[in-house]
């Protein structure tokens, strides 16, 4: 890993006294939060001052003000940036912006992505890009992070910060009587204090968001057939505020874990006695983040139940920390083994192979004696779940529908997983109340009533398909094809009566493809075949009237191969040759015209 540019150590060395560094973070699920905390804390070593935010809540305007900047970015989809990176990317993209912008700015990227993608790391290169197409200097190689590494981003993340604190130390030169802070044991991100069993609580900081309402529930119905073997749920949740949204938005729920097994977790960890007693969390180590919407009293009961994941698969960083709390001899030298650079491959069998969580983990290193104020450091935030919203609000007023599967699998150690957040929702009763916050999605439907649209959602893929299709049939429009894919007609064909129904009264046009239904030995009909079928057709609606594509759903082989029979639409009836054809589904995704939505 080398550094780039050409301006020489002597020429770019700063005062040692501007030691003051922003780390920017965008992420979908969370894993670019930590990561920048991870990369903040090793910083301090060569003690530098971070700050760690959100993109979405920095003020992008003052970025011209920063020296030295690291940013670190998650990919989402089919290559797009997170949505908590629109503002400021939207900002960067001006076109009236100096070529010089930034030129006393130092920065560097390291992006988060998924090998299973064709556009890896997408939105951390074109960052990378423009920054140094306004000016600024970049001052490392930028780092990918590949979730399909068998140490996911982790594997990158290690020597990506080393080759990092040797570049700072150059180019930010320590004073004669400062050195390096030896790798150790961090400091606690917080500081706890023990408060009286009468004091009053305050009000829960997300029932004082203003982007989160509250929510009631209308509806909680099963769609799958019940010998069906996956549980696959239709919510509606009622609103007394007057919420807006457009298709493509997401609904953001915050989940509870079950309080019986809060209880077992609070037994296994020695803490069951103290579960309920209530102290202040003071958040003393500022480059370090603290889960969404903490308040400032809380109980241990509280913080695993609504803030601490402890069912999250622990990264590498958690067993570096842990073992400076195994007391016993034969478990810390487990715990050396795994953070060693040797012992990276039994790590991987032992928890990531497998999907250990971290309650697992710890009761197993039963010695390890955890300080009540390291819990932050541990733990990881139960962080908050996306949704894409299935309704419009205008067949629909002040409601939001879901089409939800519930998650429940076997590990390869036979033991059974459950979401977190799907089954909080599947647990919810009718009358129950929630507070759902509201996202901007992805998709932008045409305002021309002409524009036709093209919906390819199998699966739970049709959740925002349902919303764009109601909003066009409000509006009156009649040109809306939807391609849906499922197993089986009978038993997981979602919403078929409302297809049914809108295609005879010539609302939509919609085709299935039921991949379980055909004899055995024949090959199976997914919704790209479909779309072989109907080339014609397909050309005439994206090529001839230059319609809009809508992917949405599993981000396995299904979201290219739909492109590939678009592909071959183009190829046979718009007279394209093979690399023109690749040339104008690629423009149809630079235009707009082609938008996806999926998630792995």
């Amino acid at each position: 890993m080398s550094t780039h540019g050409d301006h020489g150590t002597e020429e770019h060395q700063h005062s040692s006294a501007s030691r003051e560094l922003l780390i920017l973070y965008a992420t979908e699920t969370g894993t670019a939060q930590e990561t920048a905390d991870r990369i903040a804390r090793e910083c301090r070593r060569v003690h530098f001052h971070c700050r760690v935010q959100s993109m979405d809540a920095y003020p992008p305007e003052t970025l011209i003000s920063e020296h030295l900047v690291i940013f670190v970015v998650s990919t989402t989809g089919w290559g797009a940036e997170p949505r908590a990176m629109s503002s400021l990317w939207n900002m960067l993209l001006r076109s009236d912006l100096p070529n010089d912008l930034f030129e006393d700015m130092d920065f560097c990227v390291f992006g988060l992505g998924d090998t299973a993608y064709e556009k890896f790391c997408w939105p951390a290169k074109k960052l990378s890009r423009r920054m140094q197409s306004l000016g600024g200097y970049e001052i490392c190689s930028r780092g990918e992070g590949d979730e399909q590494h068998r140490m996911g981003v982790d594997g990158a993340l290690d020597p990506w910060i080393e080759c990092l604190l040797e570049v700072l130390t150059q180019l930010y030169p320590l004073p004669h009587e400062q050195d390096n802070i030896p790798a150790g044991r961090p400091p606690p991100r917080v500081s706890l204090s023990n408060v009286g069993s009468d004091t009053s609580l305050d009000p829960d900081p997300l029932d004082e968001d203003t982007k989160f309402h509250t929510a009631s529930v209308k509806c909680n119905r099963r769609i799958t057939a019940e010998d069906w073997f996956q549980d696959v749920r239709h919510f509606e949740f009622s609103f007394e505020d007057d919420i807006k949204y457009n298709p493509g938005d997401v609904a953001v729920i915050h989940p509870s874990a079950p309080a019986s097994e809060v209880d077992s977790f609070l037994v296994t960890m020695g803490w069951a006695n103290v579960a309920d007693n209530f102290f202040t969390v003071e958040h003393t180590m500022l480059d370090q983040t603290l889960p969404d919407h903490l308040p400032k009293i809380v109980s241990l009961r509280i913080l695993f139940t609504r803030y601490l994941n402890y069912n999250a698969v622990p990264r590498r960083s958690f067993f570096q920390l842990l073992r400076y709390f195994a007391i016993d001899e034969l478990e810390r030298e487990k715990l050396d083994e795994f953070v060693s650079i040797e012992g990276a491959d039994e790590m991987y069998d032992y928890c990531q192979r497998v999907k250990r969580t971290i309650w697992e983990v710890l009761s197993e290193f039963r010695s390890a004696r955890i300080p009540r104020e390291y819990v932050f450091d541990l733990f990881p935030p139960l962080r908050p779940r996306e949704f894409s919203i299935a309704s419009s609000i205008e067949f629909h007023p002040r409601e939001i529908h879901l089409c939800v599967a519930i998650v429940r699998y076997r590990t390869k150690l036979k033991i059974h997983r459950k979401g977190v957040c799907t089954s909080y929702l599947s647990g919810l009763k009718l009358g129950d109340t929630l507070r759902i916050g509201l996202r901007k999605g992805f998709i932008s439907l045409p305002t021309d009533p002409n524009t036709p649209v093209v919906c390819v959602g199998p699966g739970t893929g049709i959740a925002p398909m349902r919303a764009v299709i109601e909003q066009r049939i409000h509006k009156g429009h009649t040109n809306t094809t939807l391609y849906f894919g499922c197993r089986s007609a009978h038993k997981d064909q979602h919403y078929h009566k409302e297809w049914e129904s809108h295609a005879e009264e010539r609302k939509i046009r919609y085709r299935v493809a039921c991949s379980r239904d055909g004899p055995e030995g024949v090959k199976r009909t997914y919704v790209q075949d479909l779309m072989k079928e109907d080339a014609q057709y397909i050309w005439t609606m994206l090529g001839q009237q230059r319609g809009i594509l809508i992917i949405s759903g599993s981000s396995n082989k299904m979201p290219n191969a739909v492109r590939e029979a678009v592909r071959g639409a183009v190829e046979r009836f718009g007279g394209r040759s093979n690399a023109e054809a690749v040339e104008y589904v690629a423009a149809m995704e630079r235009e707009g015209r082609l938008i996806e939505e999926c998630w792995s």
